[in-house]
């Protein structure tokens, strides 16, 4: 072989080389497109498998807070005695008791969602912890009545302001 055969040879596999190469990055390019597509497939697959059970947790979490409103719990839960201090135990137990029920449905809200729940419920044990301190209330009917101004005195009142946080969350998901 000579050296024009090698020349010879060698450009008819420049073409065959470019033609090789530039089908490898069209075929990479298309395998990179079909993966995105899968995983693009399955997250959607999973979000409307989720989706049913995200708003369970935001329709629990309202409830909650629905039956944690101060007219609603000093309604709901009556005293036992005349004993400001066993009534307002009494309350924060049963907000407890109801928070710890539905806890595990914070793994389907958002965590701003979670916070504004929980500075809910906290807002609503601190006005009962208040009440129960302050020594001008000595009867339940002024305690229930401390409670409820308290709380609707706030700028904006807790429950309300989360029930609204979680309408904005759940019409963003549907």
């Amino acid at each position: 072989m000579g050296e024009t055969e090698l020349i010879n040879i060698f450009m008819a596999l420049i073409p065959a080389l470019i033609v090789a190469l530039l089908a490898a990055y069209f075929f990479q390019g298309f395998f990179n497109n079909e993966e995105k597509r899968r995983l693009y497939l399955a997250r959607r697959d999973k979000s409307s498998e989720a989706l049913p059970l995200r708003l369970q947790a935001y329709e629990r979490m309202t409830l909650f807070l629905e039956r944690m409103a101060p007219g609603k719990l000093l309604f709901r839960v009556q005293p036992v005695s005349e004993s400001v201090s066993e009534y307002a135990t009494l309350l924060i137990a049963t907000i407890d008791q109801e928070f710890e029920h539905n806890i595990s449905q914070q793994i389907y809200l958002t965590n701003d969602c979670w916070d504004v729940i929980k500075t809910a419920k906290n807002v609503v044990i601190t006005s009962i912890r208040k009440g129960n301190l302050n020594e001008e209330i000595t009867s339940i009917a002024k305690f229930r009545e401390f409670v409820l101004t308290d709380l609707s005195e706030k700028e904006s009142a807790p429950i309300e302001t989360a029930l609204t946080f979680i309408r904005r969350e759940v019409k963003s998901l549907i």
